[in-house]
């Protein structure tokens, strides 16, 4: 691990504008994944920002029926809170679905949204990443890729996004609460949240500079069957192969947002139209244009078995 200088913010203006201000600077708060990276040396920070003592750490209703999640809330309590389980299952199912016991216990509502992907040629520093290194090539294109992205994805990188929670969220049309470096505010639809590859991988998502997440807001709940269901290869402790995140109504339409398959919750309204046909036609217009390799073509028709189970489910 490389030297570093370190801070604790007094507040999430002064955080905002502290990151702005020093070159390499990052934000930490559960680094449950930033300090595996910075001991792999994939991340380098030159300086750290303890973001702990904000108290961004409560969920509140909201004026229009929703729900706001503070940015440090962890996932253990977001994924037990009576209110979070009661009237958005999708979210609490998803996260005891991601990760162990001890590192939800650690992991914050933020730091889930923005986790690096598991691409294992962004974690081997001796294997070209366009995302770890620009402009070095991608090791994963004619690679091992059976866990990489069937879709989104660009001749600069395929790696898919690894968050469950995310793809519970963008079901249910989350909104992203943020404080850029100059003190001003702004809100992300999630469906804006993270960034198509291109040829500048390396970003994630469309934060500028500095800018840090304060809130995720929920909108009000949506009523049906909240159902997620991973494919892994391993019954806990897995990043999903596949994984649905699905809220369907007795009538059959619904909403339904895949993980595991791109650098985003994948999900296309126009597809959901589709829902009262069956997974089969959901999933043919959902992964429309798709590029899998010969490694990872399984996961189309795994997502429409998985997504297929997931409507039988919503009839019991």
């Amino acid at each position: 691990m490389k030297a570093f200088t370190y801070e604790r913010a007094s507040s999430p203006a002064q955080a905002a504008a502290a990151a702005a201000s020093k070159p390499g600077a990052r934000f930490i708060a559960g680094g449950t994944n930033l300090l595996d990276l910075m001991k792999l040396e994939v991340e380098t920070p030159a300086h750290l920002i303890d973001v702990n003592p904000l108290k961004l750490d409560t969920i509140e209703p909201t004026p229009e029926g929703g729900l706001k999640i503070g940015a440090l809330v962890r996932n253990t309590d977001l994924a037990s809170d009576a209110r979070v389980r009661r009237d958005y299952a999708l979210v609490s199912r998803a996260l005891v679905a991601g990760a162990s016991g001890q590192l939800r216990n650690k992991a914050t509502t933020a730091g889930n949204l923005l986790q690096r992907t598991r691409c294992p040629y962004f974690y081997d520093t001796h294997q070209r990443c366009n995302k770890r290194n620009p402009g070095s090539g991608c090791a994963a294109l004619g690679g091992v890729s059976r866990q990489l992205a069937v879709i989104g994805g660009s001749d600069a990188c395929i790696a898919t996004h690894p968050s469950d929670m995310a793809v519970a969220m963008r079901a249910l049309d989350a909104t992203v609460q943020t404080v850029q470096g100059d003190g001003t505010e702004r809100t992300i639809p999630i469906a804006q949240f993270y960034r198509a590859p291109a040829n500048t991988p390396h970003l994630d998502t469309v934060l500028g500079k500095g800018e840090l997440i304060t809130s995720v807001t929920l909108p009000k709940p949506v009523e049906g069957a909240h159902i997620y269901r991973k494919v892994r290869d391993r019954a806990s402790y897995a990043f999903a192969l596949v994984s649905i995140a699905a809220v369907i109504q007795r009538d059959g339409s619904g909403r339904v947002a895949v993980g595991g398959v791109a650098y985003a919750p994948w999900r296309s309204e126009a597809a959901e139209s589709q829902l009262p046909n069956g997974a089969k036609a959901v999933t043919e217009r959902l992964f429309a244009g798709a590029k899998p390799t010969e490694h990872n073509g399984f996961k189309l028709l795994l997502a429409e078995r998985t997504l297929g189970a997931v409507l039988a489910q919503a009839k019991e």
